[in-house]
């Protein structure tokens, strides 16, 4: 497969992707948020916009991975080129005492040595560019990408990016995880958005009656398609008298089809979190 450093214009689509969520957040008072998170949306301050190269791994709170150290030698989150890398083994075990799913996640956004932190009655944009291999399958079982919890409680998760099979059918899913039967916020085909760079953005308000909203574009740059824009009120996002961070990863139940679960990895670049 071809590396995506070397595809063609790729300096020229990192530099777009940069602008890519000014040009999400723009339409953002006309697709289901009220007037008042429109105006702070336009004014809203980028809180979080790590640089591979300088910011490394202190651009998160911490990573979890092979937790217990069963394999010493093996590279799970690094920096490669410009983006950072998440890979993630057939024979991984997490260390929850399950054993019966994987993780390689990154946690949390640290910005001047300092954790951001998000809380009940703000309202959030993180955006950012995702590389998804062919290797990386949709399973019967969970398999998230993206979550949102609460450290202190370790409640959640609220919110989660989800990729899910029916059959042969591939989905990729953004779910209310934390709400009774764990809908779907928005929901398309996995297969296209493979094997390319494409943009993610989610909207939130935090609180027990939050707000979740999901875009994803199909490649980088204003001019990439958008594939879903969905939005969700009365989502339970509750900080819990804490606060409420991402992860981004990959975290799996090992209970799906063997021929699911395979080495396989997940490339990010371009995060960048801003508070309205």
């Amino acid at each position: 497969m071809i590396h995506p450093s070397a595809t063609p214009g790729y300096a020229r689509r990192r530099v777009l992707g940069t602008l890519a969520a000014a040009a999400i957040a723009a339409p953002l008072a006309v697709t289901g948020w009220t007037a008042a998170t429109a105006g702070s949306a336009y004014a809203a301050q980028v809180l979080w916009s790590p640089s591979p190269s300088s910011d490394g791994l202190n651009a998160f709170e911490g990573i979890e991975a092979d937790r217990v150290g069963k394999h010493p030698g093996r590279k799970y989150v690094y920096v490669e080129g410009d983006h950072y890398r998440f890979d993630i083994y057939k024979d991984d075990l997490d260390s929850t005492g399950d054993n019966d799913r994987q993780r390689t996640e990154s946690k949390g956004m640290v910005s001047g040595g300092k954790a951001l932190k998000m809380k009940n009655g703000e309202t959030w944009t993180i955006s950012y560019e995702m590389f998804m291999p062919t290797t990386l399958h949709g399973t019967s079982k969970f398999t998230h990408i993206f979550q949102l919890k609460t450290p202190a409680t370790n409640g959640g998760p609220w919110i989660t990016l989800d990729l899910g099979r029916s059959g042969s059918s591939e989905t990729f899913r953004a779910r209310a995880y934390g709400m009774p039967g764990s809908p779907d916020i928005a929901s398309t085909d996995l297969s296209p958005l493979r094997n390319k760079w494409i943009t993610v953005e989610w909207t939130f308000t935090i609180g027990p009656e939050g707000k979740a909203r999901f875009v994803a574009r199909n490649g980088t740059g204003s001019s990439a398609p958008v594939v879903v824009d969905k939005s969700m009120s009365n989502v339970n996002i509750p900080d819990e008298g804490d606060y409420v961070r991402p992860k981004w990863g990959i975290y799996r139940s090992i209970k799906s089809a063997s021929s699911d679960i395979i080495d396989t990895h997940l490339l990010f670049r371009n995060y960048q979190a801003s508070r309205a």
